[in-house]
């Protein structure tokens, strides 16, 4: 099927976190999306990879810090330097869509973009560019599109989608308006929701013409919109380094989920069901991305050895350093070469804890 019709279809990828919960093996030096968690690519080169057909090198943008475009292009090279757009710091995702929906609009005034992430596992790749094209045809009928991954259990970190009446096929798959976005739940509530059959994750991947979400951005964040303005004026210009640098500071954090999607006028969801889609986002999760052994134990990399061990992760990324465990289970074991860390599954969400101990206590030789 020729491709000709997606010629104004723009990918972006979002890669400019830092990856707190996945400390130590997460580093400044070494953010999350360029950890290899599987395989033998790292998370950025296989959110890359799996837009391969759809997407040209040409029409594939990332949007990150200064600080991380060096790595990152050395990981990819055959994304263009000048599809780097850099965010001097964070700011939200909602800044990010609008930074990169300003520089799209200035290559194709027809472009629409595809909102993606770099710290995804996501194992059917085909599926997905089966689900970006159908999202691609409901964007076209002026639809912010987001994707929905159908629930596989009641999960209580992630944001919920409750699905609508059907709007229509695209490419085969079915279209549905988004009656309601959630926060994230409790277990009772994540059952309820699971069970009914009408909601889905919130993925945190949409698909929109750019128009249309600068639109909205306008209508329901005014002072995000003013000044994208001036950043925009600029853009291309000699004054733009200095526009940007001035104005990104004074903008307010907040995500495309809760400034804009929550409220939005036409919001239509594609469920994904066979996906194979993980949001890698704590050392917790690693355990629904990767497969385990028969003692529910996953070496990510290293020389370990292990008697009468269940349901731990280690990681051993030194040099040539032997880990053995014996009679434990339930635990995260990671060792980067001058921090090890060793905790309870219950607690590996605390470990953005830790990253903020060593930041308050000058310890930064160990970020």
């Amino acid at each position: 099927m020729s491709l000709d019709r997606f010629e104004h279809f723009y990918a972006v990828i979002m890669a400019g976190g830092s990856g707190t919960r996945l400390w130590p093996l997460s580093r400044k030096d070494r953010p999350k999306q360029s950890l290899v968690v599987g395989g033998d690519q790292t998370l950025f080169q296989n959110a890359v990879n799996r837009l391969e057909g759809l997407f040209p090198y040409e029409r594939i943008l990332v949007v990150t810090v200064a600080e991380q475009v060096g790595l990152l292009s050395a990981e990819c090279p055959d994304i263009p330097e000048e599809n780097f757009v850099v965010e001097p710091l964070p700011r939200g995702t909602a800044s990010v869509v609008a930074l990169a929906a300003t520089a799209i609009k200035h290559r194709d005034e027809q472009g629409v973009m595809a909102v993606l992430t770099a710290d995804h596992v996501i194992e059917n790749a085909e599926h997905l560019r089966q689900l970006l094209k159908a999202a691609y045809g409901a964007a076209l009928q002026d639809y912010l599109v987001t994707l929905g991954i159908s629930p596989t259990y009641p999960a209580t970190g992630f944001g919920y989608i409750q699905i609508g009446e059907k709007i229509e096929s695209f490419e085969g798959l079915d279209a549905f308006l988004v009656e309601k976005f959630k926060e994230k739940p409790d277990l009772q509530n994540a059952e309820r929701m699971v069970a009914d059959g009408k909601h889905a994750w919130n993925s945190g991947m949409f698909i929109w013409q750019v128009k249309t979400v600068l639109d909205e951005i306008e209508r329901q964040m005014p002072a995000l919109f003013e000044k994208m303005s001036e950043i925009d004026l600029a853009w291309g210009t000699e004054r733009f380094v200095e526009v940007l640098s001035r104005v990104w500071p004074t903008i307010k954090p907040q995500t495309i989920d809760y400034g804009i999607m929550e409220h939005a006028r036409r919001v239509a969801v594609l469920p994904a069901k066979n996906l194979g889609w993980y949001d890698v986002g704590s050392w917790e999760s690693i355990f629904d991305a990767l497969e385990s052994d028969a003692d529910g134990n996953i070496v990510l990399r290293g020389d370990t050895i292990s008697f009468d061990t269940q349901g731990t992760l280690i990681c051993e990324d030194s040099s040539d350093r032997l880990i053995v465990t014996i009679g434990v289970k339930d635990l995260v074991i990671i060792d980067s070469g001058n921090a090890l860390l060793v905790c309870d599954r219950k607690h590996a969400q605390r470990v953005r804890e830790i990253v903020r101990y060593l930041e308050d206590h000058d310890r930064m030789n160990y970020l």
